[in-house]
């Protein structure tokens, strides 16, 4: 009995061992296909058969697209959640046998065989001890025993461009390296469209049709991308490559981060997509795509000096050109145009003396032909330096001077006000501007201006006999509720009465401006407006007191901001933003149409915004509110320029001192207006910083030199822009934000920087961005804004520059302020010393806790 126990023990121990040799060895083999053995496509109960990467990036098998019944051999990605396929093996010969094998003949080929049928995939044969291997490249391998490869499927490209892939060819062998576009959706089959490079242009992608040119990347600029695809300038996440030597010319690109999944395709519409997989939404996230205006882009190529409009959707010859032959009148594509007058240079006349000129031409793509970009920082040298050279043909100024020598070819226009559209500068003979529509236009000019000049002087005519019969009134001490009454917000004295705002011993000033007087509104009528300040027309609440809804009598609406009287917070503050918001005129500010000084109260009336404020939308409870992509654009570069405005263009230089989401309001149109500028220093002259014991402001938008040492300076609101704009993109909000670190919004998006996963800062509502390099950049200017030393933060011109141009070279930022400081305990605290509400917030400098 023990003997029996013993052999059977000694049994079940060799086949354990057997067991784990043998799952083992198919282990090890998971990735590779020797010669003779197989995968089989699955039936009915048993799954198909895969071999899987080494480091399971990618797998290969048998699969059906869309549930059909037709068969093929493809590469797909092992861990995102919807199949994904990169390469298919059998695109022209789908197979529907119920019984298929992927193999290696005896002879040396990849095949697939159904029954009798034998589809060959590798296209030669290469001899004995052959075995297929995928890489975690997504490159299918055929090698020897010496692990030469001999066959690959990089070589044969399908619909998707992988990193490491080629698009170009090689002159030793004749290869062409392209994409090629899939049927439909459903159907791997060959498509319409093609992506690949020509021998007789290098240096240049095309999307073809046939025979037919569709699109042109334009030329490498020799770094890092095609001209006419500027996305690919300046991203973090991929390295693009344009390779030449005497073998072959090819396109190439590779991934900084390795861990990073992402592709290009060129889809069933012919457009050419580069994607990113995101986990933090579980979708292909969009980087950029070209043609951007697919289903609505001209399907052409258009010839020199002629362009694509996208209203017509055919090739017109450019102003001042004739079709080069007659019968392309209708296909501008072969000879194009040419010029219908000679440039004066062209005629032998001396520079200096010509009087060549040039045509402005608003929403057009920049031609599809190597522009030299020459470093001038002013507009008119730009012009000069093309009018100089004969062979200049066009220019375009947008930071940088782009010279266009020669022939213009494939311009595109664009929609008005589309955001890709380019402003380029034709040179045309003088005798081109003076056509009989140019006389009309200057006879409407001059009607026009004599029209403005009457009403002019009607309009002062008027006020001359208003302010006559006004004064006469206040003489004999008749002014009534039908005469405005103003207030000087210099003096704080009211035309009617002489009182003034504030407490006797306030000072508001010296001098007085005549442009520096509001509209005095009687208590009674702001009374009426707000309902007698019910609580259904309150809007909010702040340090100052309550801000209610409004209408008046001729049916505008407005916001009341009543000072309230239990509190001395916010007289001040409320005198302080009177004097300075009154003399500011910017469609980035809050309006201020009047105040009220009537029976003790203090009160301002704003224009009414009916969106209310930023932080609803940002950091609201639902998402029935959320932003696109485009309002955010828009919201960023509106705040952007309303501070531009108050640091170099208003009279004063002001720094606002609390911007932040909730001093962001909204118009019907969704257009920024900063507001409540309660905080708000003014400077004169040269003056740009200056130092207080007093600091005020709001948790999680002060710099450190001012949260830590009282130094403010235009650089303060830079940060604060900085951080606002992290929000805007993320949808969170900086001091409320916690992962594992307990970390602020800056720390977070300062590890996702560096650790190259930026896009996932993005806020989840953002599926659709369109280009995912435009919010990388915007991180990347957020970042700059919020460096620890106000020294290295841009200025808001800058920052207007690196927003509107895309051309502009961005520095990389260093470690945020704070970006180590864990988050408080209440993170939507104010800083106040008080137990109030406080829109309005104040500290002195010893109660922060220093990094």
């Amino acid at each position: 009995m023990s003997s029996r126990r013993v052999s059977l023990f000694a049994c079940l121990l060799i086949f354990s061992f057997f067991y784990i040799w043998l799952f083992d060895a198919v282990g090890a083999a998971s990735h590779t296909i020797s010669q003779g053995q197989n995968i089989s496509q699955g039936q009915m109960i048993t799954p198909s058969e895969t071999i899987t990467s080494e480091g399971n990036m990618f797998e290969l098998g048998f699969f059906n697209p869309g549930g059909s019944t037709n068969c093929y051999v493809g590469i797909w990605y092992k861990h995102v959640s919807e199949q994904t396929i990169v390469w298919v093996a059998n695109r022209d010969l789908p197979l529907t046998g119920s019984s298929l094998f992927l193999t290696i003949s005896k002879e040396g080929f990849l095949v697939i065989i159904d029954d009798r049928i034998t589809y060959r995939i590798s296209d030669n044969s290469l001899g004995q001890n052959v075995s297929a291997t995928l890489l975690d490249s997504g490159n299918l391998v055929l090698r020897n025993d010496n692990f030469d490869i001999l066959w690959e499927s990089f070589d044969n490209p399908s619909h998707t461009f992988l990193p490491g892939m080629k698009v170009g060819y090689s002159r030793k062998t004749g290869k062409v390296w392209s994409l090629k576009s899939w049927k439909d959706a459903q159907d791997p089959s060959l498509g319409s469209f093609e992506i690949k490079m020509d021998p007789k242009q290098p240096n240049e992608v095309f999307l073809v049709r046939g025979s037919e040119i569709l699109w042109r990347s334009g030329v490498w600029n020799g770094k890092s991308a095609f001209v006419s695809i500027p996305e690919m300038r300046l991203n973090y996440i991929f390295n693009y490559s344009l390779i030449e030597d005497e073998n072959e010319t090819y396109f190439t690109y590779s991934l900084y981060d390795s861990s990073v999944l992402s592709r290009a395709i060129l889809d069933v519409s012919g457009q050419v997509k580069q994607i990113s997989w995101l986990e933090s939404t579980v979708s292909w996230n969009l980087f950029w795509a070209q043609p951007r205006d697919i289903g609505q882009r001209c399907d052409i190529f258009c010839g020199k000096f002629s362009f694509c409009s996208s209203y017509k959707l055919t090739c017109q010859c450019l102003h001042g050109f004739v079709p080069s032959k007659q019968q392309l009148q209708q296909d501008l594509s072969g000879g194009g145009c040419v010029r219908r007058t000679t440039l004066d240079c062209e005629n032998s006349i001396p520079v200096n003396k010509s009087q060549d000129r040039f045509l402005r031409m608003d929403d057009m793509t920049y031609p599809a032909v190597a522009s030299r970009v020459v470093k001038i920082q002013d507009a008119k040298d730009c012009r000069l330096l093309c009018l100089d050279n004969c062979n200049c043909s066009a220019y375009a100024y947008n930071g940088s001077c782009l010279i266009w020598n020669g022939d213009i070819l494939n311009l595109r226009q664009r929609p008005k006000k589309d955001p890709d559209g380019r402003t380029i500068y034709l040179k045309l003979a003088a005798s081109e501007f003076q056509s009989p529509e140019g006389s009309k236009t200057f006879l409407w000019v001059i009607v026009t201006v004599v029209a403005i000049t009457v009403l002019l002087l009607s309009a002062s005519c008027v006020m001359y006999h208003w302010r006559k019969r006004l004064r006469m009134r206040e003489t004999r001490g008749l002014i009534t509720s039908e005469d405005i009454l103003l207030f000087d917000v210099d003096t704080g004295i009211t035309n009617g009465n002489g009182e003034i705002f504030g407490s006797e011993n306030s000072n508001w000033g010296t001098g007085r401006r005549k442009d520096a007087w509001l509209p005095l509104f009687s208590f009674a009528s702001v009374s009426l407006a707000t309902d007698n300040f019910s609580i259904e027309n309150k809007l909010g609440e702040g340090g100052f007191g309550p801000v209610y809804k409004g209408k008046l009598l001729n049916g505008q609406q407005i916001a009341v901001k009543r000072l309230s009287r239990r509190s001395r917070q916010g007289l001040e503050e409320l005198r302080n933003e009177t004097m300075l918001i009154a003399k500011l005129q910017h469609r980035n500010l809050v309006r201020l149409l009047g105040c009220c000084l009537e029976q003790g109260e203090k009160i301002l009336i704003y224009e009414y915004m009916p969106n209310k404020s930023l932080d609803l939308f940002l950091f609201g409870a639902t998402t029935e509110n959320s932003l696109g992509w485009a309002t955010r654009v828009r919201i960023i570069e509106g705040i952007a320029q309303g501070l531009l405005y108050l640091h170099q263009y208003s009279r004063m230089r002001i720094i606002h001192r609390d911007l932040k989401a909730s001093n962001v309001l909204l118009d019907g149109n969704m257009n920024p207006k900063i507001s409540d500028f309660g905080l708000a220093r003014m400077f004169g002259g040269d003056e740009s910083q200056a130092n207080t014991n007093h600091i005020v402001g709001t948790y999680g938008y002060m710099p450190p030199e001012y949260a830590l040492g009282g130094l403010f300076s235009i650089k303060s609101d830079v940060f604060s822009f900085g951080v606002l704009l992290l929000e805007i993109i993320s949808g969170r909000k900086n001091t409320g934000f916690y992962n594992s670190n307990s970390l602020h919004l800056l720390g977070h998006a300062w590890d996702l920087w560096t650790s190259g996963k930026s896009l996932e800062l993005m806020d989840p509502s953002l599926r659709d961005v369109s280009s995912a390099n435009q919010l990388l950049r915007y991180i990347n200017i957020a970042l700059l804004c919020v460096q620890e030393s106000a020294t290295e933060r841009p200025t808001m011109s800058d920052v207007v520059s690196m927003l509107s141009n895309e051309l502009t070279v961005l520095p990389s930022p260093k470690q945020p302020a704070f970006s180590n400081v864990r988050s408080v305990g209440n993170p939507n605290a104010c800083l106040s010393s008080r137990g109030e509400n406080c829109s309005v917030n104040e500290v002195t400098a010893s109660v922060m806790e220093p990094r």
